[in-house]
């Protein structure tokens, strides 16, 4: 029987870096808003069985318009943002149902970020090999430039070896019963991660990572858009 596969898409977030007057998720990109194109992505990927969109309560209705004018039938159901990413995730989580004959915990997670428009088939299957006997999988790149560390005041401590530290992307990918554990820790313990795999290796989890995509971007400025939307126009990305 198919595994369940759920995506869960944080969009919830300010954007602050991004503009002011504009919610980025809503922002276009080849004339379709941000958040669309990723959910798109995902929408097309077989593997994946349904989709969780998380959007701020005043985006909701916004939110729905594009998704049933677009016919993405893989969102059943949209989660209210959070106060942090976090959160939001965790109010995902907890809409997540089992499939039929299934318990939730057969299920597995995507977490996405919904401003990453650019995720790749080939990405999304190669994370569903990497997950198999582990507790989690992230792709990511290894740094390629040199890193310092510096104090306050600007001045230079040490140089730090770049050849254990990698760039993390999402997808990010976990067994639904692995992730929901580390969720409700962290919540118990009022603790805070700056991503999903973080909270899974809190609770001595094994977390394993592929090579991510140079192309999977995570818009955060506007110049991250033309980037985006360079790639699209020279066919480096497709459609």
């Amino acid at each position: 029987m198919k595994t369940k596969i759920v995506a869960i898409v944080p969009a919830a977030g300010l954007g602050k870096r991004f503009s002011n007057t504009l919610r980025k998720p809503f922002a276009k990109v080849a004339d379709i808003p941000l958040l669309i194109y990723t959910l798109k992505r995902l929408h097309q990927a077989k593997s994946i069985t349904e989709i969780i969109p998380v959007l701020r309560k005043e985006d909701m209705s916004r939110g729905l318009e594009l998704i049933e004018s677009y016919g993405l039938e893989k969102i059943k159901q949209i989660a209210s943002g959070g106060k942090e990413r976090q959160d939001s995730v965790y109010n995902a989580l907890k809409l997540v149902k089992a499939g039929a004959a299934r318990s939730r915990d057969d299920c597995l997670i995507f977490i996405h970020d919904g401003v990453r428009p650019l995720v790749s088939a080939k990405l999304i299957q190669e994370l569903l090999k990497g997950i198999k006997g582990v507790d989690g999988v992230v792709p990511g790149l290894s740094v390629k430039e040199t890193l310092k560390k510096v104090n306050t005041k600007g001045f230079v401590i040490s140089t730090v070896n770049r050849k254990v530290l990698w760039t993390v992307q999402t997808p990010q990918v976990f067994p639904f019963k692995v992730i929901k554990r580390a969720y409700d820790r962290a919540c118990k313990d009022g603790f805070h991660a700056t991503d999903d795999a973080a909270l899974v290796e809190r609770i001595g989890g094994r977390v394993k990572t592929i090579k991510g995509d140079p192309y999977n971007i995570k818009v955060t400025t506007p110049e991250d858009m033309d980037m985006v939307e360079y790639l699209l126009a020279k066919k480096i990305v497709s459609n």
